[in-house]
This record gives structure tokens, sequence and C-alpha cells, in this order.
């Protein structure tokens, strides 16, 4: 109704602002008429043209021109997160994924001014069953590439225990996890690094698997995964969802399709990196402009080592 006048009688004559929201509704005044004694109902309708979308919500999606911009984001976001936390609760929670992310963190982070981890506590989202020095390890890698290059000290490490089976392996983690955050019942993370599959997983949650629907337990098993290795123990949802801050890394013109999916939807069930929603948390994907590149929702777009 922006530019027009209201014909009710005691209505203000102002011209309406549109608002950004919507709403529809109907205003109702009461006219008395001489020869009845019932009120009879005068309706005017009024209509505010506004809508809603996706866009509204607290995830950010930021654009880099390549993944070596990216990446000193990543640090300072990592760094001042672990600030605040150990301001506020005296130490800094972190998950960590593998892929590209091992590479860059270890770049990033002791590149990093007066970096004190002496006081943070490193998990994994995810982890492959095998043995640490195998490539495969998570755990391996950032031992070797990052671990040494900062001062955390081993007991901030929670690894998993590849001698046991899978699901000896997730029931030993999970409990190392109720441990480290004895008052919680899930444990909520400062902060986890999650990157995701050109199939759309996150984790070792894969499409249309049952671990998808998983409540009850905190670390679950999986000995069928889609991607070697088959054996693999993983966070679940109600895990990831608990953080206070969940970043997706994802790079690279490969991962733009099912980037758009991920962010935009689509036909199909919902990927899992899709039903990432951190229930109280922040919620960033930073990405390259090759991934960007079918994109049609907001983004941001920022410049070398920006700060978010």
């Amino acid at each position: 109704m922006a530019g027009t006048e209201s014909s009710g009688r005691g209505l203000p004559k102002e011209p309406f602002t549109e608002p950004s929201l919507a709403l529809v509704g109907v205003f109702v005044r009461e006219s008395v008429v001489p020869s009845c004694r019932c009120p009879r109902p005068i309706q005017i309708k009024l209509s505010i043209n506004c809508s809603f979308s996706s866009d509204m919500s607290a995830r950010r999606v930021v654009v880099f021109p390549s993944a070596a911009e990216l990446g000193p984001t990543l640090a300072h976001l990592v760094a001042s997160r672990a600030d605040k936390a150990l301001k506020d609760r005296g130490r800094f929670t972190v998950g960590l994924s593998g892929g590209s992310l091992v590479s860059m963190l270890s770049k990033e982070l002791p590149a990093l001014p007066d970096l004190d981890c002496s006081r943070w506590l490193a998990g994994f989202c995810d982890e492959r069953l095998v043995p640490f020095d195998d490539g495969e390890s998570t755990y391996g890698l950032y031992k070797s590439q990052l671990f040494s290059k900062i001062n955390i000290p081993d007991s901030g490490v929670l690894a998993i225990d590849p001698s046991l089976t899978v699901h000896e392996c997730a029931e030993d983690y999970a409990n190392k996890l109720k441990k480290a955050f004895p008052n919680e019942d899930i444990p909520v993370f400062d902060v986890l690094l999650l990157g995701m599959g050109p199939d759309g997983h996150t984790c070792s949650l894969f499409p249309d698997h049952p671990l998808l629907e998983e409540t009850q337990k905190i670390v679950a098993p999986i000995n069928n995964s889609p991607k070697p290795p088959p054996q693999r123990v993983t966070m679940t949802f109600p895990v990831v969802n608990s953080a206070r801050c969940v970043v997706f890394v994802s790079t690279g013109g490969s991962k733009a399709a099912v980037l758009k999916q991920v962010l935009e939807g689509g036909e199909g069930p919902t990927l899992p990196a899709a039903r990432v929603v951190p229930s109280q948390g922040e919620l960033f994907w930073l990405i390259d402009e090759p991934a960007a590149a079918s994109l049609t929702v907001h983004v941001e777009r920022q410049s070398t080592a920006a700060k978010l």
C-alpha cells in the first residue's frame, strides 16, 4: 500500500512506508448503526508486501578469489574464536576434519603471531580406522603437519584407538568425549571445521545412509563407507549442530554443482552437508570463486586475511 491512503474514518491518511517484512492481515473496526442494536464490523484489509528467505538465517557464505586467499581468514577466524573461548571458559575446543583442511591449517595457523595452543582441546569430526602411520589417518596427518608446529599438549588431542574394532572404537571415542565434556550430555565444541565431499557428505555422514537419522549416539561406527577406507567413526548430527561455530571450507570448480544444491536446495533428499544447521551457533561457508560459480544466493566477498 505504499503511496496510498486508507479509506477508513479515523485511520491515518499519511502514506505507508513499505516495510521489509511481510504481513497480510485484516483490521476490524466496529461501526454502530443507529437502527441496529448490534455493532456492524467493517473490515479494512491491510496488505503489506514482504517476503522471507533463507538468506535471513545466521548462515554466512563468504567467497574468496582462491583457496590461497581463503586460508589466512580461516586461521584468523579460528584464533578469534579461541581467544573468546579462553576468556569465557578457560579453554578452546575444536573439531578437525581431513582433506584440504590439513594442509591449509598447517600452513596458516603456525604463521599467526603469538598463537598459544596450550589450552586447546582438539578432537576429530570423523576418523578412518587405520594405523596412525597410514596416509589415510587424519590424526597422523595433523600430527606430522600441524601439531609438531604448535604448542598443543599431547593431552589436548583426542585421538581414536585404531587397534579396536570399529564398534569398540566408536564407543571408546564417545567415552573420551564424555570425559572431556563432563557436564554436557552432548559435547558442545567451540568450533567444528568441516569439509564437503563431491556427493554432499560431511564428516563420515553420507547421502542415504542410516546414520543420517542417528539421534542417540554422539559418535557412531560406519563399516560400509561409500568412500574408502570402509571402516570409520564419525560425530553425529546432534554433536555437529550443538557447536558454537561451524565452518565449512569448500574449494574448486568440481564442488560448484553440489554446493549449489546444498546452499540453494533442489530436487531429491536433503544432502548431509545441508543438514548442518547449528541450533545456537554460527555457520560459515568459506568458498572460492570456482566453487561459487553456480550460486545465486547472497554471498559476501572478502579479500586476503579478512576477519570474520
